[in-house]
């Protein structure tokens, strides 16, 4: 099977001195070699039949590189116009359809309540108020076929998690709003749809996650409303403390009478702004979870592979899904909304980004599912059906295709076993071809695979040195700029080292049978990414089995059909059309990533270089894409205007990056992509006290701004704005001190090392925190438990650090049992609602030996995050002067630290 004229490019006997071109070809005489040869011999072996200039296969550079540019263009196009929102929405309020018109006006209300943090009156009251307006009007409109009841809960609870690192979570008096619509004679079996109605400080959370909260009202109202008679329950649970790091739905799962009825549930969450809602977490196992969606979604969009990149932990992001699978051991369906994230948790979430169509589709979705699973027999024994997990993915939001991974993992392991019969052939053919065959084959693999490296090593170096020189981000605002800058160097280094092997290495051999040697190299290579993956038992392996069956369907096709015509027209057209399918997916897949990505990176901290990061990405992505496309290097004429192109466009744009051109951000209301700071107007007192003396001294006492940038970038961009934030205000780690002294709001110290102190007058909230030693006693196992007793605002935060010779046993946190942060510091997250009684826990110290400086620091931060304490008018001053394209979260906290 080859690629082009059945000639010695087919037969390719190194002896002798002739080589045929195609059918009556007159025989070449051989000319001597030249000296270059001596090198091509150690990969090719033996003597080598010279290619004749001007062979009629050869592919003419220029419209080669144009062709393959346009295809990939086009394919491109196509995966843009089917992530276009293309719903048509049925008349509005029409029985028994979702009315996106509806669910947007109860999104603008609650939207403009303003940012509702947990323990806010916004959140605790006025939400709480609006939705108990609605279900109740609801309710009114309800058939006489569905029983509605409600139930406001305020749960107090404790959990450990081992999100950023590991902390434990302290809540109460939080807020849940449970609606349950059941069948008038009751249910035994319910599936939950969970969403939250509280949003960050200083954003509208109209994405993050009111609209989810709309959607769920609508489709509450037209459930109620339907003639169709339920099986089983429909609890929806409205949380109001989510962005406290999921506490609300534990309080619920855990805690809730109506928990225990619960079989599935659908968590609605959001990423970014608008856009399609991707399904990219089910389970744990229930394959049945996903067959509902696949036959109920009425605009499918899921993915395996979503699925596992986020478990992963890559993301730095975690959701109720977590809490409802390892508290409550139910399984479900993870939905979030992920365009646009640049302004995810912003000022600018506000509910007119939001597409109408985006809810529409939601809507549709959302209200499918819950309506299938509600009538489904399997939800009253899903237990029976919890075995294996799924292979899922929608094929351009028209449809999803989903199969058992065990199903999965046979296919995989029939195109592998494709591919070994397929080699099998090249490489048990008579001796004297297998041995050329074998040193060309293994030789091209070591090219491709040095080409991969010395590609992504370029981008690395680039990437490093637009780092060093305080121009990272420059493609945040323009993303081509990364095409530009990364891609193209990429490409062309893989391009370089390829023509390199074709000039020295591969100096006689026909370019039609590299282009088949490379073929099969890609064809292994992938292949054995095919095999890695599915021991490895993950389900995204089935993009590599596609980009192994595919490539090999074509391979023979285009072999039988021109074997006798060579890299003609015909042939490339034929080879594109074959590799239509595993391309367009690939760049569906890799649009995913960007958008999920690239935003992040603008917010993943000081420590994380994003450019190394983008690069990679996209050197990666060059890899794969480049890979079937490699054959065309040997089949072309020559590479120099290609190579010249793109080394030219790569070079202007590094130019352009260097010399400040692309500004990282953007103020432009129509897409704004701010960047992030964080001010804390900080009061922190340091108390030191001998052991055992509750009398101790003051030693240490200062005020000011606290200052983070939540990109690496930091204040450079800020500096020439904001004259007095430079480096001579760089905050320093106080060594002692758990969690460097700072007020840290989550433990989110090692992400973020580079912060700034600007010296200001003292804060004197209204409601000041308190926090006291209770009592102190040793216990009959000769530990040291001590008790604390905390009141304060709504947010709190405590920090451990034992001395040398003690250590944290237990406390009253969580299972009891201490979890550490990064780092070895010990962190509480800790909120209640609107009033909460004094917050009184333990710890218990094992002191090992006793120390003259103590057993254990503790510390508590106290943050403000709502109302006139919030404030400063340092704070508002400073904040006034930040340019219109950043974002700066401001709010008020004290920090106090004791020594026992």
């Amino acid at each position: 099977m080859e690629w082009g004229s059945e000639s010695a490019a087919v037969r390719r006997h190194r002896v002798g001195g002739e080589r045929r071109d195609g059918p009556g070809a007159t025989p070449q005489p051989e000319r001597e070699a030249p000296a270059q040869d001596s090198l091509a011999d150690s990969c090719g072996g033996g003597a080598r039949t010279r290619k004749r200039s001007g062979a009629g296969s050869a592919l003419s550079e220029a419209p080669a590189a144009l062709g393959l540019a346009l295809y990939l263009l086009a394919l491109r196009t196509l995966v843009q116009l089917s992530l276009q929102q293309l719903v048509l929405r049925g008349a509005p309020g029409h029985r028994g359809e979702f009315d996106a018109g509806q669910a947007r006006d109860y999104l603008e209300h609650i939207t403009a309540i303003g940012p509702r943090t947990t323990g806010s009156p916004e959140n605790e009251i006025l939400t709480v108020h609006y939705l108990l307006e609605q279900i109740k009007l609801i309710e009114v409109q309800s058939s006489s076929l569905h029983k509605i009841s409600v139930d406001v809960q305020r749960p107090t609870g404790s959990f450990s998690i081992d999100f950023l690192g590991g902390f434990t979570s302290y809540y109460d008096n939080i807020t849940n709003v449970v609606v349950k619509l059941e069948p008038r004679d009751g249910a035994q079996h319910a599936v939950l749809a969970n969403c939250h109605f509280d949003s960050v400080a200083n954003s509208p959370g109209a994405s993050d996650d009111a609209v989810s909260c709309s959607v769920m009202l609508e489709v509450l109202r037209v459930l109620s409303t339907s003639s169709e008679a339920l099986h089983h329950a429909v609890i929806f649970l409205f949380n109001g403390a989510e962005e406290n790091v999921l506490q609300a739905s534990h309080g619920f799962i855990t805690q809730h009478p109506w928990a225990s009825l619960i079989r599935a549930f659908i968590n609605l969450e959001a990423a970014g702004v608008g856009g399609k809602e991707l399904v990219f977490q089910t389970g744990p196992e229930n394959p049945w979870l996903v067959q509902a969606y696949v036959s109920a979604a009425k605009h499918p969009f899921a993915s395996v592979v979503a699925q596992e990149v986020f478990q992963s932990g890559i993301i730095p992001s975690d959701t109720d899904f977590r809490i409802y699978r390892d508290f409550g051991n139910i399984p479900g369906i993870d939905l979030a909304f992920i365009e646009n994230g640049y302004i995810y948790h912003t000022k600018y979430d506000t509910a007119d980004r939001i597409l109408t169509d985006s809810i529409q589709r939601a809507g549709d979705n959302i209200l499918a599912v819950l309506k299938y699973l509600a009538t489904s027999d399997m939800l009253a024994t899903s237990s029976k059906y919890r075995h294996g997990n799924m292979v899922f993915f929608d094929v351009f939001g028209l449809f999803v295709i989903a199969y058992p991974s065990r199903v999965g993992s046979i296919i995989n392991y029939m195109v592998v076993m494709a591919v070994v019969l397929y080699l099998g052939k090249k490489f048990l053919q008579p001796k004297h071809k297998t041995a050329n065959y074998t040193k060309d084959f293994f030789c091209g693999l070591g090219i491709t695979l040095i080409s991969w490296f010395t590609s992504l090593v370029t981008v690395l170096i680039i990437a490093v040195f637009i780092s060093l020189i305080g121009q990272s981000l420059s493609w945040y605002n323009h993303f081509y700029v990364s095409v530009c800058l990364y891609g193209t160097a990429a490409v062309a280094k893989i391009i370089f080292i390829h023509t390199l092997a074709k000039r020295f290495y591969f100096v006689n051999a026909s370019g039609q049978y590299l282009g088949e040697v490379f073929f099969d190299v890609s064809l292994f290579v992938h292949c054995g990414f095919l095999i890695a993956l599915t021991y490895r038992g993950l389900c995204s392996a089935f993009i590599s089995a596609v980009w192994v069956a595919f490539p090999l369907l074509t391979k023979l096709c285009v072999h039988k059909g021109f074997k006798q015509h060579g890299a003609q027209g015909k042939f490339i057209a034929f080879y594109l059309l074959g590799m239509f399918i595993p391309y367009l997916y690939a760049l569906y897949l890799i649009w995913a990533v960007f958008e999920m990505f690239t935003p992040i990176l603008g917010r993943s901290g000081s420590e994380i270089p994003p450019d190394v990061v983008l690069a990679s990405i996209l050197a990666g992505c060059t890899m794969i894409l480049s890979s079937y496309f490699i054959n065309f290097i040997y089949l072309a004429k020559s590479t120099k205007k290609t190579m010249l192109t793109l080394t030219l466009v790569c070079s202007v744009t590094f130019l352009l990056v260097c010399s400040g051109t692309f500004f990282p951000y953007s103020s432009n209301p129509a897409s704004p992509k701010p960047k992030r700071v964080f001010l804390q107007s900080c009061s922190s007192q340091h108390v030191t006290r001998t052991f055992h003396d509750l009398d101790g001294n003051i030693v240490k006492r200062d005020s000011g701004i606290w200052i983070n940038g939540f990109d690496y970038t930091g204040m450079s961009h800020i500096t020439s704005h904001i004259p007095e934030i430079n480096d001579t205000i760089r905050a320093h780690c106080e060594e002692s001190a758990p969690l460097c002294g700072f007020p840290w709001y989550l433990p989110v110290h090692f992400l973020i090392r580079k912060n700034w102190y600007l010296p200001a007058a003292d804060v004197s909230p209204r409601d000041p925190a308190h926090f006291r030693l209770v009592s102190k006693e040793r216990t009959p196992w000769d530990s040291v438990k001590l008790t604390f007793e905390a009141t304060g605002p709504s947010h709190m935060s405590f920090y451990v650090r034992t001395h040398k010779g003690s250590t944290l046993s237990q406390w009253s946190l969580g299972n009891g049992t201490p979890v550490t942060s990064k780092g070895g510091d010990y962190f509480v997250f800790y909120s209640h609602g609107l009033q909460a009684s004094a917050w009184q826990f333990w710890i218990e110290v094992q002191v090992l030996e006793e120390q003259p400086e103590g057993m254990v620091t503790v510390a508590i931060a106290a943050h403000y995050l709502s109302g006139e304490d919030k404030r400063s008018s340092q704070l508002d001053a400073l904040r006034d002067k930040f340019p219109d394209w950043t974002f700066p979260s401001a709010w008020v906290c004290t920090y106090d630290l004791f020594v026992f």
